[in-house]
């Protein structure tokens, strides 16, 4: 009987680990139709989102987006543009967040230091968003650079053919 149990648990691990992490037969699949004549895209990420695990998981989303898009032969450029309270995460005063965030905070100022090494990526925070929130602009991380409106440079890059992707 234990051993019926022991192979059940073990069908059902493989089964949830199956499902969760998918195995492509020969190559991933690429963007190629998509991705067709381009070389290169440029982008504006919206950050807004006031949740740390979920910004920290965005992050990781836009540099795995960067690395497709290297991997297909496409320069990608770019731009995040923090407002609203994703403020908080790139500035230095700790006690603005909640405490269960502070390590998460941490977490995505570390990613971000990465981030700014890669020229591939402008970081940007929004003044306005700092006077609302009563962020010295100072307080910023060095590796984000303070712009006046946001809401200014957002338009100005898409006039200048950036994408615009929002992440609430």
């Amino acid at each position: 009987m234990k051993m019926k149990s022991f192979l059940a648990v073990l069908f059902f691990g493989f089964n949830a680990l199956a499902v969760n992490f998918p195995v492509y037969a020969g190559d991933p699949p690429e963007d190629t139709e998509a991705l067709s004549g381009l070389h290169e895209i440029k982008v504006i990420f919206d950050i807004t989102t006031g949740d740390a695990k979920k910004l920290l998981s965005r992050l990781g989303l836009i540099e795995e987006t960067r690395d497709g898009m290297l991997k297909q032969g496409v320069s990608p450029h770019f731009v995040l543009a923090f407002r609203g309270p994703a403020s908080l995460f790139v500035q230095k005063d700790q006690s603005r967040v909640k405490l269960e965030d502070v390590e998460l905070m941490e977490k995505i100022q570390n990613k971000l230091k990465e981030m700014s090494k890669d020229k591939s990526f402008s970081l940007a925070q929004c003044a306005v968003a700092n006077r609302y929130l009563k962020i010295k602009n100072e307080d910023t991380i060095p590796e984000v650079h303070v712009v006046g409106n946001s809401f200014i440079s957002m338009a100005a890059y898409e006039n200048k053919g950036y994408a615009y992707i929002p992440i609430d």
